[in-house]
């Protein structure tokens, strides 16, 4: 079957479908891809048995159980992102303090938005750009399937989120100066090879993290705020946002880098079942020579 085709025969139809039977298909996901196929398991309890090493087998399992039973409602909730009404997005993500972000805005000052893939930053794309003061813009990297890329885009885009992809960024960066806008970094993906890494401890294991976030914080002088996504409940969920510095270029070489992936650590340590076990987040080792900090 085509992109096309199954994009409009059978996303977009499911995506329409009321959120009660969108669980009940989760629920029947769950038991098909964790029970039945056991997709990626075998990466899902290595991630977590070595971030956990803590924790019995048991332990472990139940956990593992917890995250498969989110992905899987992750799938139906980003499904319905492609039709979801501003207003029903918003009120399934709620806001505590976007004032914290807003107050930026009236003294002028660019603002970086980091956080890591954990409870819905899907939903959280639809609502940002209708929530700030300032124009919101997230980076991404392109999917290799087109139709799929701009469908996805068109979705997380459709109510005020800008979407500037990794290989636009030198071209556009001084429509980035000549306003006030919120950049949205996604900073717990694996660096690539191309890029600069940040090595240090992060669950229990040495990770590059990737350091485009405080480069740009630095470049602009932007305020760096960590973002999080706490899930309240099945289908709803809230945000929070805590300053790590209002000053940027005073700050160490590194400690943007460090604050904000600790920060994500100590929330995926409270209820580790939210964040993204499935992909491969440890694939690449420190170089020889590469400091660990």
């Amino acid at each position: 079957m085509g992109s096309k085709l199954l994009f409009y025969i059978v996303i977009l139809p499911i995506s329409k479908l009321p959120f009660w039977m969108l669980y009940l298909l989760s629920d029947f996901l769950y038991f098909v891809l964790y029970r039945i196929i056991g997709y990626r398991t075998k990466v899902v309890r290595q991630n977590l048995s070595n971030s956990f090493p803590e924790k019995s087998e048991k332990e472990i399992l139940a956990i593992e159980a917890k995250f498969y039973s989110h992905l899987c409602d992750l799938v139906v909730e980003s499904l319905k992102a492609f039709s979801i009404s501003l207003e029903d997005a918003k009120t399934r993500m709620k806001d505590r303090n976007i004032e914290v972000v807003n107050q930026h805005f009236k003294q002028g000052r660019q603002v970086v938005l980091v956080g890591g893939h954990y409870g819905n930053w899907e939903l959280f794309a639809i609502t940002i750009g209708a929530t700030t003061a300032h124009k919101t813009l997230a980076l991404y990297t392109p999917l290799k399937n087109k139709f799929i890329n701009e469908k996805i885009t068109e979705s997380r885009s459709k109510y005020g989120l800008g979407m500037l992809s990794i290989t636009e960024i030198k071209s556009k960066l001084n429509d980035i100066n000549s306003d006030l806008y919120a950049i949205i970094f996604g900073a717990d993906q694996s660096p690539r090879k191309s890029q600069r890494a940040y090595w240090m401890k992060f669950l229990n294991q040495e990770t590059g993290i990737q350091f485009g976030t405080e480069k740009f914080a630095k470049e602009f002088n932007a305020v760096v705020i960590f973002t999080n996504i706490y899930k309240v409940k099945r289908g709803y969920y809230e945000l929070q946002y805590d300053v790590i510095t209002e000053q940027p270029n005073e700050e160490a070489v590194g400690f943007i880098s460090k604050t904000h992936t600790k920060m994500l650590e100590n929330v995926i340590q409270q209820q580790p079942e939210y964040w993204l076990w499935s992909h491969k987040r440890w694939k690449h080792k420190r170089p020889e020579g590469e400091v660990l900090n």
